[in-house]
Parts: C-alpha cells; sequence; structure tokens
C-alpha cells in the first residue's frame, strides 16, 4: 500500500493547529534584556490561541510582504528569460561545438550546470535537459546515470553550495537579518570544492563505465542567434552587477529585485518580444511561482502564533538547554541534521526557510552559532537530501525523463548522498570556528 504525502499547504495547516494547541498546554516564557546586553528567560503567562490560526496568516503575509514581492518578481524575470529560449539554445549550441570530446564536455556540462544551480537556484530547469543529455550520453557509450549525473546531481550540488541563489541564500539570510548574499567568500570556496569533487568523480565514473559508443554524439543543433547572443550577454552582466552591488553597493531587497526585473524586460525587448507578450510572460512566471510565495506567508503565520502565544521563547530556551552543554559544533551539526530530515517532508527550500529560520535564527545566538553558520546548515540539510527524498518532485521527473526507476537511483545514489552529508558537516566546523562574513 503506497503512502501518500500531503500537500505542503496541507503539513503547514497541520503545523498551526499544533501550535495553537500548544498554546494551551506549553509554559509561557520570554527572554529580556539585561542592562549589560545579556538574555535573560524568565516565565509569562502564556496566550492561549484558538480563532488567531486563521488571522495569525494575514499577519504572516504582512510580515513577509518583501519576500513574497521578491519571489513572484524574480520568479517572473527568469520565466520571461526562458521564454526567449537563449539559454537552451546557448546550452544546446555548447554541447554542440564539444560533443566530440566527450570527457571535456562531461566535466564541463558538469560545472556549467552547478554554476546554474549556485547563481539562480537551477532546479526544475533540469528536467528538460535531462531530456537532452540522457540520450547524449548514451549514444557516447555512457549510461542513463551519467546523464543524471552531470544535469541533475550538479545542478542540486550548487543548489546546496549555492553562493548567490535567491530563492536559498537571499531568503535565508533575509529572514535572519544578515546582509544579503554575505559571506560569499566561503560558500564560493565550498562550491568550488564540491564541484571539484563532483568532476573528479564523473571523470572517474566515465572510465570505469564507458562502452562502446551507440552512435554519434550530436544533440540536434538550433544555431544561436545574435538575439540570443546578447540575451545571454545580458544575463551575464547582470550576474556581475548582482556580485558588484551586494558586495560593494550595499543591495538588498529592493534593489535586487529591480535588477531582476530589468533583466526580464530587457531580455523580452532584445527577443522582439511587445510590451503585451513582456507582460504576459511576467505574469505566467509569477503564477508559476506563486505556491512558493504563498508557503512564506502560510508558514510565517505559524512564527506569528508562537510569538502572539508567548511560547517560541519557552520552545527556544528547551533547545538551548539540550544542547547547552553540548558545544557548537553538536549545535550546528545538531541544525543541519533537522534541516536535512524536514527536507524528506517538506522538500520546498522556500517553505523550509520559512518555517525553520525564524527559530533557528536566535536560537543559533543563544548556543554560540553564527547566523551565518545556521544559514549554511540551511543549505546543505535541504540541498543534498534532495538527490535522494521521494517527495520531491523535480527528481520524480529528472527521473522519469532519465527513464530510471527511483529504486535503482536509490540504490546507484545513496553512498553519494551519504558521503555529501559528511563533507557538507565538516565543512559547517569552520564557520563555528571563524565569522565566515569576514572570509
Amino acid at each position: 500500500m503506497q503512502v501518500k504525502i500531503p500537500n505542503t499547504y496541507v503539513i503547514i495547516a497541520l503545523i498551526l493547529v499544533l501550535c495553537a494547541v500548544a498554546t494551551w498546554f506549553v509554559p509561557g516564557g520570554q527572554y529580556v534584556t539585561a542592562d549589560d546586553g545579556s538574555l535573560t528567560y524568565q516565565r509569562v503567562d502564556s496566550v492561549p490561541q484558538t480563532w488567531q490560526v486563521f488571522s495569525a496568516v494575514y499577519h504572516g503575509f504582512v510580515k513577509q510582504a518583501g519576500i513574497i514581492v521578491f519571489i513572484l518578481v524574480v520568479g517572473g524575470a527568469f520565466w520571461l528569460l526562458n521564454a526567449t529560449g537563449a539559454v537552451t539554445a546557448g546550452i544546446r549550441r555548447f554541447i554542440g561545438l564539444v560533443g566530440k570530446r566527450d570527457r571535456m564536455v562531461l566535466a564541463a556540462l558538469t560545472v556549467l550546470f552547478s554554476l546554474a544551480g549556485a547563481v539562480f537556484g537551477m532546479s526544475e530547469e533540469t528536467i528538460p535537459f535531462v531530456g537532452i543529455v540522457v540520450p547524449l550520453a548514451v549514444s557516447l557509450g555512457y549510461d542513463a546515470f551519467m546523464g543524471m549525473l552531470v544535469v541533475y546531481v550538479a545542478a542540486n550540488m550548487g543548489f546546496s553550495s549555492a553562493f548567490l541563489n535567491p530563492f536559498t541564500v537571499g531568503i535565508a539570510q533575509e529572514m535572519a537579518g544578515l546582509p544579503l548574499f554575505s559571506g560569499l567568500g566561503y560558500r564560493v570556496f565550498c562550491w568550488a570544492l564540491l564541484t571539484l569533487a563532483l568532476v573528479g568523480f564523473v571523470l572517474l565514473y566515465a572510465r570505469r563505465t564507458r562502452k562502446a559508443p551507440e552512435g554519434a554524439a550530436r544533440v540536434e543543433e538550433e544555431p544561436l542567434t545574435r538575439r540570443q547572443g546578447w540575451i545571454l550577454a545580458v544575463l551575464g552582466l547582470t550576474v556581475a552587477a548582482l556580485i558588484v552591488g551586494v558586495t560593494v553597493w550595499g543591495w538588498y531587497m529592493p534593489e535586487i529585485t529591480g535588477l531582476f526585473l530589468v533583466m526580464g524586460i530587457v531580455c523580452g525587448l532584445i527577443a522582439g518580444f511587445d510590451a503585451n507578450r513582456i507582460a504576459d510572460e511576467l505574469i505566467a512566471g509569477a503564477k508559476d511561482i506563486l505556491s512558493a510565495a504563498l508557503v512564506v506567508g502560510f508558514a510565517s503565520g505559524i512564527i506569528v502564533l508562537l510569538q502572539d502565544g508567548k511560547i517560541i521563547d519557552s520552545l527556544l530556551h528547551g533547545l538551548q538547554e539540550g544542547l547547552s552543554d553540548s558545544g557548537a559544533v553538536a549545535s550546528v551539526s545538531a541544525m543541519y541534521g533537522i534541516q536535512a530530515l524536514i527536507n524528506f517532508i517538506i522538500p520546498s527550500a522556500t517553505a523550509k526557510a520559512a518555517i525553520t529560520i525564524p527559530i533557528m535564527a536566535p536560537f543559533a545566538d543563544m548556543v554560540g552559532v553564527s547566523r551565518q553558520a545556521m544559514v549554511l546548515a540551511f543549505q546543505f540539510g535541504d540541498g543534498f537530501t534532495n538527490m535522494i527524498t521521494p517527495t520531491s518532485g523535480v527528481l520524480v521527473a529528472a527521473l522519469a525523463m532519465a527513464r530510471i526507476p527511483y529504486t535503482r537511483w536509490v540504490k546507484w545514489v545513496w553512498k553519494g548522498v551519504v558521503a555529501l552529508l559528511l563533507i557538507g558537516l565538516l565543512l559547517l566546523i569552520p564557520t563555528v570556528l571563524f565569522p565566515i562574513a569576514d572570509f
């Protein structure tokens, strides 16, 4: 009998009800700031919540309005970019240019898709590319797993160690009260290290598994038009402006939202879209990502309930006492493990950020873990297990495109996921010892 996983909104609704019930039984408490700046926990009366379950959702949307707008605008801009066909044509052109150099193309595709995951959170977009690259890998004499490796796994590796992904790093850091895309240096280091390790594994797997090619290694190559070339140049300039803006000029959500909106409109104009087409594509993109935006508002209602019920500080105090003698390394490890486990229930990174970051951020302060380390623990915990969790729609769709049964995939990939989880833990340790924002 197959177990049906509840919808994300159903899970959030259940958590809202459980939190309301908890306000009737969990003792109230709050942290008070002393004159010397230290925090002291003291008991207060809890405020039992009933119908506030519904009004909390409204307050959650109001509280996270900025992030919701950010998600909708950026989602619309990337949808408009994809509608131009420039990214797809560029990758096809790239494959066509180096297709005969099989080891080089495998390594280059791995880096390319990993970079896409790290910069703009490529996830669902990998599905059609699996359909392109898997036949290419097979024609070169490899198996379907190789195609999944250089597209899906590579993009997921970049997603896990992202340094400019607005949908994970951007949202998590904003909720944690950190400068947007701060700690860039260490995140780039983590991405480069993990990507290099993946490239090494790809080349090793290629040497061990290659058979006689089944046919000419070719992809139906669509010529890259001049318009598409200019669009790719605009994308590159946008990434460069984003890096300079957040590191030199102190850009935050409003500026970055505006930057991506300009990118989408300019790309649409270069593609020859009229004003109506540009507006339609932006709206279509906002509709496509609307679910993620709504999740942020609904999930924020959870924190509103806990705060209004006067029990959120009690929960934090309980966590603090449980890990008070464990040390910072054990505390960040616990955060990492919690995020990895939650990912099997809520595979949406946006939903997890909205639910967990407002709780984990003050908890990190109490146990002596930097908020940068906490955000990185969120990234790793969310990303690595995406490669195995059955609740991930992207994984299921990618496996369908590659014609690989889920059970075979799990048998093939589980050791790698365990290795990545261990590597992620090792990479978290320096963040406890040093402030990664200064790297």
